[in-house]
């Protein structure tokens, strides 16, 4: 894969995961943990990629936007994200399968529109944690913010933000649940194997 834009790329793995039971970002995925395959994929494509996050908790090295807040929820990170960024793709560690093809889509319309505070994807719904953050946006999360208001979703129809819409709904499929969990590595391994032969008939 080609590097598509000198744009940051901040992944969000700061969460309580309390629907999982666990560190989602910790699990086991690929040959890895969920929280690595993102970052050494998202690389390939990012001349910079970040991990937003509370505390250092992987086993690998890797640039890191600390979050000190003790509310967990992703706009409090914001704050300390646009100390570092005036724009930033965002994305969470529990969309694995968000490919290249909708990032370019989405940093397309970004390109054509610098002026606006954000460029989300949308399937039959918002995916607030999926797309590109101008610094404008800032103030009015910190408004937001001191009315403890941590709604991200509220934030970006507050927002001049951009909607882009995608169909294919799997691509956007999050990590949430045990059973979620079961069905990415199943539908990880299908892609592997689809990839594997594809590449044998190239050859």
């Amino acid at each position: 894969m080609q590097k598509i834009l000198d744009i940051p790329c901040v992944i969000f793995a700061g969460g309580k995961s309390s629907r999982m039971g666990k560190d989602k970002s910790l699990l086991p995925f690929e040959d890895s943990s969920l929280v690595k395959f993102q970052y050494e994929r998202l690389k390939e494509i990012f001349s910079e990629v970040c991990i937003s996050t509370k505390i250092d908790k992987f086993d690998f090295k890797a640039p890191m936007i600390f979050d000190k807040s003790d509310i967990f929820a992703p706009t409090v990170a914001f704050k300390a994200i646009f100390e570092k960024f005036d724009n930033f793709f965002a994305i969470s560690v529990d969309t694995p399968f968000v490919d290249e093809e909708v990032i370019k889509k989405l940093i397309n319309v970004y390109k054509d529109n610098k002026t606006i505070d954000a460029v989300i994807a949308k399937t039959k719904f918002p995916h607030p944690l999926i797309g590109i953050y101008q610094k404008s946006i800032l103030p009015i999360i910190k408004r937001e913010i001191e009315k403890e208001n941590y709604k991200l979703g509220y934030i970006l129809k507050s927002s001049n933000t951009i909607f882009v819409e995608f169909e294919e709904e799997e691509k956007f499929f999050n990590i949430n649940y045990p059973d979620d969990y079961k069905n990415a590595l199943l539908k990880s391994t299908q892609i592997s194997h689809k990839s594997n032969r594809n590449s044998l008939f190239l050859s």
